[in-house]
């Protein structure tokens, strides 16, 4: 950072000896540069102290020499050094490219002149990310035990893909440590940091499932399987679920993932980063309705009790308050970008299927079903309520926000999901965390996400590439 100062103070030192009359710029080589209120003309300036002035023929070098004349004068005359020449005019700034630039910004919203100062700043990587064809998305993030693993091979390629900037971010349950662990490696590392963060995640989640009883049989193994529906412990777990609770099982509210998320995520890092929104949603215990925390508020705590499935964990108590896994009320909110985000565009990274065509008829299977319906319902309130927002939008009854003024946000909506290749799998499968499973599903997540970036890339930003109204009504 300090040669990027340098190299930055190097560039600038020629417009510091222009007149007084040029607007100050506060310099930074991290963000879009803030132009200050520009000063009073020099000739209002009080003349300075004539006692105080040193004379040019002290001065000890030929350009000292010609400055502290050039100084002298001015004050003397009243009046600023002449100007070198007036520049072209600085190209338009369109609107693309200062969305994208508040996008990237940790001081937030920026201006034209803003815009123009960076695309032409010394920073290469801001310069090359303005005059690229980088678009800014909101995610939003399911949860799904072991199958998040889908999630960070969609997230790892789109930061390796590069031409997409991450404003906000909403998770639930696993979702939601995506999007703890993907907001620590960006405030960190950038695109290559957050994929770092990623990898190293799940890697770590598989090395804490080593020593899990959840493993698969050897027969499962052998045929290629995945599922734990033969594992001795899963079925006794399974039983034993419904009839004890985790106040009886886990007395002492052992939960490992704690450790994970506490030395996986820099709290602090996400704390600080104001160019990326991060919300977490949990579900009161006492009332039922969804609590999204907001990154100021982000703890392990928060984190843990968005993933507290109620058979298997404690409720996880904040300030007294009991909470459940966020799936039931929020799986995943998105209510929380309409205000706090600029970009319309929203992507979905989808786990749980909305439709199965098969009839659940196992104990197991139902049971599956019903959770995976009460886990989509609060999704399909959300699409429903955006879809009802932008046909009235269309048909002139409600009026466009504008600049975040008065007005409703016609969202475009997109999705990524497993299709079959995550429907064939079973329940018992979100609970086994072998790395070779967890590298299958990150394979999964890389191939849907590198489909939607060839199919609709060059619609983001334009139209909606989910078609809520069919999603809604098909049957």
């Amino acid at each position: 950072m300090a040669d990027k100062v340098a190299d930055t103070s190097k560039t600038r030192r020629p417009a510091a000896r222009k007149a007084a009359a040029k607007p100050a710029v506060s310099a930074s080589t991290d963000t879009p540069l803030a132009v200050s209120p520009e000063p009073a003309p020099a000739a209002a300036a009080p003349a300075a102290n004539p006692d105080k002035r040193v004379p040019a023929g002290k001065a000890t070098g030929r350009v000292a020499a010609k400055s502290a004349a050039a100084k002298s004068k001015a004050a003397s005359t009243g009046r600023a050094p002449a100007q070198p020449a007036a520049s072209e005019p600085a190209p338009a700034v369109t609107k693309e490219a200062e969305t994208v630039a508040t996008a990237i910004s940790v001081q937030g919203p920026v201006g034209e002149e803003a815009v123009r100062r960076n695309t032409n700043s010394t920073h290469p990587a801001k310069a090359a990310a303005l005059k690229t064809n980088l678009k800014p998305i909101n995610l939003a993030l399911q949860g799904g035990g072991a199958h998040g693993a889908f999630t960070w091979g969609v997230l790892d390629r789109l930061l390796e893909d590069g031409r997409i900037v991450v404003e906000g971010i909403s998770g639930t349950s696993a979702g939601a440590m995506n999007a703890a662990v993907l907001a620590s490696g960006l405030a960190r590392g950038g695109n290559e940091g957050g994929r770092e963060a990623l990898a190293n995640y799940w890697r770590a989640v598989s090395k804490d499932g080593r020593t899990s009883p959840l493993q698969r049989t050897l027969l499962d193994r052998l045929w290629g399987n995945w599922s734990l529906n033969m594992n001795p412990a899963y079925i006794t777990f399974d039983v034993m679920s419904r009839f004890f609770s985790p106040y009886d099982l886990n007395p002492m509210n052992i939960n490992p993932l704690m450790d994970l998320i506490e030395e996986h995520v820099d709290f602090d890092a996400v704390q600080s980063c104001s160019h990326v929104h991060v919300f977490i949603s949990a579900t009161n215990v006492h009332t039922g309705k969804v609590r999204v925390f907001s990154k100021r508020e982000l703890t392990p705590s928060a984190i843990m009790a968005s993933a507290c499935l109620p058979f298997m964990f404690q409720a996880v108590e904040i300030d007294g308050v009991p909470y459940w896994d966020g799936g039931y009320m929020g799986n995943p909110a998105m209510f929380p970008f309409y205000d706090a985000v600029k970009t319309d565009d929203i992507l979905l990274v989808q786990i749980n299927p909305i439709i199965r065509r098969e009839t659940p008829k196992t104990a197991r299977d139902i049971q599956n079903r019903m959770n995976e319906i009460t886990f989509n319902a609060s999704l399909l309130a959300q699409l429903r309520a955006a879809e009802f927002v932008t046909r009235l939008l269309n048909e002139g009854k409600l009026s466009h926000r504008h600049d975040g003024v008065e007005g409703y946000r016609n969202l475009r909506m997109h999705r990524i999901d497993g299709a079959e290749k995550l429907i064939a799998l079973d329940a018992s499968t979100k609970m086994n965390a072998e790395w070779e499973f967890l590298l299958f599903l990150r394979d999964i997540g890389r191939e849907a996400a590198d489909g939607f970036l060839e199919r609709h890339y060059d619609d983001i930003g334009v139209r909606s590439t989910l078609d809520v109204h069919e999603e809604l009504t098909r049957g």
